[in-house]
């Protein structure tokens, strides 16, 4: 039959004891019974052998349980506990048929399975049928007394007893009236409970605290079958809608759902069989906890291999997600839907303390991905304060402006990304990250601004050295009185334009008061630097500047035009006023003079050097001593000193060993010049010819002829002397002199005709125009 096809009988613990695991997993598998919830019921049957108790299960359950054959006699059918699935009755219900009591099979001290099967019976079930005979009601030692000690035994070893349905099924019922049995049976029960032991607690606590106590009565299944089925169809409507309020089914404190069953079922009985108290509250939140574990690990186990959130894992680790908050929160969302709808009916504690703990789990677990999401945002919004700063300073925009305008612009676009990517049910604090993100900020602003003051004062210390280094080298060679005074204000004078132009440059930085302080030194220490090195420089090469200054004064006179020696110069004095400006210049390069400390350098150089006074009186002891014979300056500090006192004595001495050439070489040119115009006859042989040649004298004035001809000659003779250089000619000496006018006479008196020639045609052709 299809019907018994779909109870799925199976036995759930055999006689030994043994909770058949795999065959309840298939049960509730087979049934689909672990969907649902609290919506099922539990009847168990309990009775003695051979009462008929499958055959009532059967008939009224449509289940398929083995029955007794009566032609075989009578034996104990079923051993150990059974359950199949009610066919056709709502909700979904389990019958569970025990084994019968006072059967001779296990004899009559064998009692411990009996009662442990009715503990896990009333433990489990909302239902209890009480299957008994009709002819042992009102018997003293009727088979259902020791029953019913069993039950109520039972029923004290639960720490929490829930409210069970016992339904008294009356078997074969006689002609008696039911209503005359009912109370006969409902009087025996309360005494049976009156007698049972019960603990303290619970010593005057009534029957009915503990049960519904329902009596029905069914027609003999051998002797009117007829009238018995229609009876257990009248019974059967009886347990559709068990659980709703007024239905048959008790309280049912103790339930569990169903997902949880299997687990409950195996611990009540493990307890029974180790022969302990049933606590059912505290066994109620050990199936709890089981279970809500169970279901929040496969929650969990769904969520990490979910389609979904590893696609999205996977964007988030190329790059930043819109809505990454959302989407992560919608993910997890959906698995704590499903863990709250799976775990609804569990005990309360349990099932919000294992949902906290899959939720810490899982955004355990989704932690590293937010993580990364905050790292993509803080990359973007540094990236973004980079680009944006360099093109607010490339368009001139103040540095310090620029830097709040984009922090705050970052900052806001972090803060905006940060609040898009967070997860609802998490309270994670992106504080971290957007501390980390100012600090990088703050440093790449640091760093740009280092960057770039860096490069300002490199530009303006160019500024000063192309302001400084060539002006003072020249300063230097000219080699004039105000030489350090000139240095001086050359110095200061574009130190502080400099200094002003580069405050102006700075204006946009807003720096404090004590950094513009430093940097504005800094560039006046620079300056000074940059002299006090060009003033090294010049002094290591202090030699060559004197002889260079010495032979410029030498060699040219007051307008810079060279000197020829004719023999009217006083070498002497040009010799001395040579050597006092190179004097000047050694004078200048002994020593830094930038602080305007006087000093007596000059004046110990020229009477040293100059004057011929190589000694001075010691003020203390009269003894003659060098005043340069000493590695220091009086008045100068070691620091500022270029050339020792010993040091210019020696330079000195060499300057003067050098120049004594040149010297010598203008007194042989004035000597050689005289020697060369002396060509001119004495003064007393010009009178002789004078007196000697009056005759021929008064001969050319007579005849004007003569005096023209001489004229001519005269003219003639003074344009060749012009044109040859005859004077410059005999500078060389006599004979050179001659030898060379005699190669270029001729050629002098032709090129001289010939322009007479070309002069005379130039000035008769107008003429000749003129006449025609």
């Amino acid at each position: 039959m299809k019907e018994e096809d779909d109870c799925c009988c199976t036995q759930l613990i055999d006689e030994k004891g043994n909770f058949n695991v795999d065959g309840l997993h298939s049960f509730i598998t087979s049934t689909n019974f672990s969907h649902c919830a609290l919506s099922y019921a539990v009847v168990s049957v309990m009775g003695p052998q051979s009462s008929g108790k499958s055959t009532l299960l059967n008939h009224l359950f449509h289940t398929n349980f083995r029955e007794m054959d009566a032609f075989k006699g009578r034996f104990q059918t079923t051993k150990g506990i059974w359950i199949a699935k009610c066919v056709g009755i709502e909700p979904f219900t389990i019958a569970m048929d025990l084994e019968g009591t006072d059967g001779r099979e296990r004899g009559e001290d064998d009692t411990a399975f009996e009662k442990q099967s009715a503990l896990f019976a009333l433990a489990i079930s909302d239902v209890v049928l009480i299957n008994m005979w009709c002819h042992d009601i009102g018997r003293e030692h009727a088979a259902n007394k020791p029953l019913l000690k069993t039950v109520f035994q039972a029923m004290m070893r639960l720490f929490s007893p829930r409210k069970t349905t016992l339904l008294f099924v009356i078997r074969d019922k006689t002609k008696t009236p039911f209503e005359h049995l009912e109370p006969i049976l409902r009087d025996d029960i309360q005494k049976i409970w009156d007698a049972v032991p019960k603990p303290q607690a619970h010593k005057n606590t009534p029957l009915s605290e503990f049960f519904n106590v329902e009596v029905t009565a069914l027609s003999s299944y051998e002797d009117k079958e007829d009238k018995f089925i229609t009876e257990v169809a009248q019974l059967r409507k009886r347990f559709f809608h068990s659980i709703s309020p007024g239905g048959l089914a008790g309280d049912r404190r103790g339930a569990v759902p169903a997902s949880g069953f299997s687990i409950s079922a195996q611990n009540i009985w493990k307890v029974i069989r180790e022969n302990k108290d049933l606590d059912l509250p505290a066994h109620k939140v050990m199936v709890a906890t089981v279970r809500c574990e169970e279901i929040a690990d496969e929650k969990f186990s769904r969520l990490c291999s979910d389609k979904v959130w590893l696609a999205l894992e996977k964007a988030v680790q190329q790059g930043p997600v819109r809505g990454f908050g959302e989407k992560l929160s919608s993910i997890i969302d959906a698995y704590l839907s499903q863990y709250d709808a799976e775990a609804m009916f569990f005990d309360e504690g349990v099932r919000n303390a294992k949902r906290q703990h899959l939720l810490s789990k899982a955004l355990d677990f989704v932690f590293p991905a937010y993580s990364t999401m905050l790292g993509h945002l803080r990359s973007k919004a540094l990236d973004s304060f980079k680009i944006k700063l360099e093109q607010s300073l490339n368009s001139g925009k103040g540095f310090a402006a620029a830097v709040r305008m984009w922090t705050r612009s970052s900052m806001l676009e972090f803060d905006k990304g940060s609040a898009d990517a967070a997860v609802r049910q998490a309270s994670w604090d992106a504080s971290r990250v957007r501390d980390k993100l100012r600090r990088d900020i703050d440093s790449h602003a640091m760093s740009v601004r280092d960057a770039k003051l860096s490069a300002i004062m490199n530009n303006f210390e160019e500024q000063l050295a192309k302001a400084l280094v060539d002006p003072v080298e020249c300063i230097f060679e000219t080699g004039e009185k105000d030489t350090w005074p000139s240095i001086r204000k050359l110095l200061k004078r574009e130190t502080e334009a400099v200094v002003s132009e580069f405050l102006s440059s700075i204006s946009g930085f807003e720096l404090d008061e004590e950094t513009t302080e430093r940097m504005q030194q800094s560039l006046r220490d620079y300056a000074r630097k940059l002299v006090e090195n060009k003033a090294r420089d010049e002094a290591g090469k202090i030699l060559i500047l004197m002889k260079d200054r010495f032979s410029t004064v030498f060699n040219h006179d007051n307008n810079s035009i060279p000197r020829v020696w004719t023999g009217k110069e006083d070498i002497k004095i040009i010799t001395q006023e040579a050597r006092t400006v190179s004097l000047n210049l050694l004078s200048d390069m002994a020593a830094i003079r930038l602080d305007e400390r006087p000093d007596q350098i000059d004046s110990i150089l020229r009477s040293a050097l100059m004057d011929g006074t190589v000694s001075v009186a010691s003020s203390r002891r009269g003894v003659s001593t060098d005043p340069l014979a000493s590695s220091t300056w009086e008045e100068v500090p070691p620091k500022d000193t270029l050339l020792t006192p010993v040091q210019c004595k020696s330079l000195w001495r060499q300057f003067q060993k050098e120049t004594e050439y040149t010297v010598a070489q203008a007194i042989s040119a004035q000597e050689a010049y005289k020697r060369n115009n002396n060509w001119l006859p004495p003064a007393w042989a010009i009178l002789a010819m004078v007196v000697l040649g009056f005759n021929e004298f008064m001969l050319l004035l007579k005849n004007p002829l003569y005096l023209l001809v001489t004229f001519v000659v005269f003219v003639l003779g003074k344009a060749i002397w012009v044109n040859m250089n005859i004077e410059g000619e005999f500078r060389n000496g006599t004979l050179a002199g001659i030898l060379s006018i005699s190669s270029r006479f001729l050629p002098a008196v032709m090129n001289l005709m010939k322009r007479l020639t070309e002069d005379a045609q130039g000035f008769t052709s107008p003429e000749g125009m003129r006449n025609s």
